[in-house]
């Protein structure tokens, strides 16, 4: 993480782990990801939930307007909150290197898993 003028800025550290463990231990890893953020009873990333672990990572300047943002920017179907599904393409998205080879790691997860079990559906 660097921080500079602009903010801090996040390396993107996907390509490497897509390389490094394939598509399906990168879904893998993105599910467990979702779960770490999620609210157990909903089974959705929430707002409470996302602000609760916000504070737990040490976010505690996080603002309420940027917790909106963050869960609207991947908010498909327009709940108002994340399920597993549009958290993966959320972060897929958010993610450039990933975009640069992205057919090869599509074909790849789906030779791994034909029946697309691999998000857990």
């Amino acid at each position: 993480m660097e921080v500079d003028e602009g903010g801090v800025q996040f390396e993107d550290y996907f390509p490497s782990m897509m390389e490094g463990s394939g598509a399906e231990g990168f879904i893998s890893e993105l599910c467990n990801g979702f779960h770490l953020l999620m609210d157990v009873e909903k089974g959705l990333i929430t707002f409470e939930s996302l602000k609760r672990s916000a504070l737990l990572l040490g976010l505690q300047d996080i603002g309420d307007d940027e917790i909106v943002s963050m869960l609207s920017e991947g908010d498909l179907d327009g709940d108002g909150a994340l399920n597993q599904m549009e958290f993966c393409i959320l972060m897929l998205r958010l993610s450039p290197g990933l975009l640069d080879e992205p057919k090869q790691w599509v074909e790849e997860m789906y030779i791994c898993e034909p029946e697309h079990e691999v998000l857990g559906f």
